[in-house]
């Protein structure tokens, strides 16, 4: 089938037997076969040109047709055990700096084929639109047709540094920080406000504040100058509390809520075997010993 489509391709036995490595009797012998398995001609030749019958026409069209499936088959098999291509994968910033990317190395050394695309950003990235193959994502998911994997967990903390709490006091009850400057992520989150467990109640309060930020990095900072009080996850701040810069306010009323970290991407039959080594090595990784 290959040679018959080099043949057309060609226009002549003996462009496409240089094509293809063999000798012009070798190809003639092929397409002879092939004619007299079907029971017709396939192409008409002469000593100086050849053309393809209405048969042939339509059989070049379904070969080549063939051909590039078992091309892609065979492909496709060939990524299984060896995957190969680029990956694009969005984090958020501080997670991703400090929790994933020292993976990375490993994961490349484990996948030399596979080329890693790295946005470091606390903004949901657009998986379906095409901008990023796998999202790590912190907390409840909006539904849609994305395939979800859960990486692992972490808890969530409201914070302040001294210097802050000296000059406005520290809140005893949630309802304190209506009188407090609160600094919170700019972006659109499932559940707006913080949460807290309060006479075995759980809500959400609303806070305000005067500035946001887009990355938890960010509002670690702007809290450890004195500027507000803010509430990020645990990873962030681990340093900062274990040296007092940073100190834990209402912990009392912390629903000890576990923000769950997710891998969210497109699944099905189609992943491609890059794509499903990524989030098999994050889930390997980053799963709770």
């Amino acid at each position: 089938m290959a040679a018959f489509v080099e043949v057309a391709r060609q226009g002549s036995l003996s462009g496409a037997a240089r094509v293809l490595g063999l000798t012009p009797s070798a190809v003639s012998r092929i397409i002879g076969r092939i004619e007299a398995r079907l029971g017709v001609r396939l192409m008409v030749r002469t000593t100086r040109s050849l053309r393809l019958t209405a048969e042939g026409q339509s059989y070049v069209h379904a070969a080549c047709r063939i051909l590039a499936d078992i091309a892609e088959t065979e492909s496709a098999i060939a990524d299984q055990a060896s995957p190969r291509g680029k990956v694009r994968l969005s984090m958020a910033s501080a997670h991703g700096r400090m929790s994933i990317v020292p993976l990375l190395g490993e994961f490349t050394a484990r996948y030399p084929g596979i080329a890693l695309d790295l946005d470091l950003s606390d903004e949901v990235a657009d998986i379906i639109g095409g901008r990023a193959d796998v999202a790590v994502r912190f907390g409840p998911l909006a539904d849609s047709a994305l395939t979800v994997r859960r990486l692992g967990e972490t808890g969530r903390t409201v914070i302040a540094s001294p210097a802050y709490l000296k000059r406005h006091g520290t809140p005893r009850r949630p309802a304190d920080l209506i009188n407090h400057n609160c600094l919170d992520f700019s972006f659109r989150r499932i559940e707006p406000g913080w949460p807290f467990r309060e006479d075995g109640r759980d809500y959400i309060l609303p806070v305000s504040g005067n500035m946001v930020a887009n990355n938890g990095e960010t509002l670690v900072q702007l809290a450890r100058d004195g500027l507000g009080i803010t509430r990020v996850g645990n990873f962030h701040i681990e340093d900062e509390l274990a040296n007092g810069r940073l100190v834990p306010l209402l912990e009392e009323f912390n629903p000890q809520d576990r923000e769950a970290i997710h891998a969210v991407f497109i699944g099905g039959a189609n992943m491609p075997a890059r794509v499903r080594v990524l989030v098999d090595f994050l889930a390997e990784k980053l799963r709770p010993a």
